[in-house]
């Protein structure tokens, strides 16, 4: 069983960086899938950034350019860089991962671990 942990969350002005990080224990990391996903206010949960098993990134639309997620090598952290913070990025930021034999959707994280998030805030 994965347990994962993050950390840096807080509060940014507009413009602003701030950079999450997740720690996972308690398993062998080889091939899982990774990523971010959050929770806006009022909203439901929505993916920010996801590593593949194949090694292919991707950062939703509206983050494209101002966010970042990086992976260490051995799978045991992950990372989200984010840049020019907006007040719409404001949620409970989660980190994730999953396990499938082929393809991760988004959708497998559903069967994944999670971390017990942590809150972004920012302010105009």
């Amino acid at each position: 069983q994965v347990h994962l942990r993050e950390s840096g969350g807080g509060s940014a002005t507009t413009g602003g960086s701030l950079r999450l990080s997740c720690a996972a224990t308690g398993g062998v990391m080889t091939g899982y899938c990774v990523g971010w996903f959050r929770q806006p206010p009022g909203k439901g949960r929505e993916w920010v950034a996801t590593k593949n098993n194949n090694g292919l990134i991707t950062h939703r639309d509206s983050v494209k350019g101002r966010f970042s997620i990086s992976v260490d090598a051995d799978m045991r952290s992950w990372h989200l860089q984010m840049n020019n913070l907006k007040p719409e990025d404001t949620a409970i930021y989660y980190c994730a991962a999953t396990k499938v034999r082929t393809y991760c959707y988004t959708s497998d994280y559903d069967h994944g671990s999670w971390g017990p998030g942590t809150q972004v805030t920012v302010s105009s």
